[in-house]
């Protein structure tokens, strides 16, 4: 259901149906990038957080990792991520196949500027065993999301 999610998200937009299957399990960043062939830094991971008053996405480059200052900067609270058992629940995605496409619940997306120059990236697309390549651009135009600068350097 999850995967199929992902598929209408690009339908509903007129657009062709950009999800391939893996090989293998791509369900950590360092696995997808083997699977799929590039580095791990073109993994567009997709991490979910709690709020205070909502739940929110962070797209990020694989190989980022949250800067605890900076997100609280931004965001007026410490970065909590969402427990493993609320994130399919939430998302509508499994854990190790989340990404801001096809969600389960209207979320608000962050896309942070460490893929704003990448020409293309590969977040999952709904399952930890398919993928996409999507550039950063079209996925802030097709989620509405916004740019963040919440990871470290």
């Amino acid at each position: 259901m999850s995967v199929e999610s992902v598929r209408n998200f690009f339908k509903e937009r007129n657009q062709e149906d950009p999800v391939f299957e893996l090989e293998d399990s791509g369900a950590t960043v360092d696995l997808a990038a083997q699977v799929i062939g590039v580095e791990a830094k073109f993994i567009a991971k997709t991490l979910a957080f709690k709020l205070k008053e909502k739940d929110i996405l962070v797209v990020t480059r694989g190989d980022a990792r949250i800067d605890n200052k900076k997100f609280r900067t931004y965001f007026k609270t410490k970065a909590k991520m969402l427990g493993l058992n609320e994130v399919e629940e939430i998302t509508g995605h499994p854990v190790g196949g989340v990404c801001p496409f096809g969600l389960k619940n209207p979320l608000d997306i962050y896309i942070d500027v460490s893929i704003k120059d990448f020409d293309f990236v590969y977040p999952a697309a709904g399952s930890r065993t398919t993928a996409l390549k999507i550039s950063p651009e079209n996925i802030q135009e097709f989620t509405n999301a916004e740019w963040v600068d919440v990871c470290q350097e």
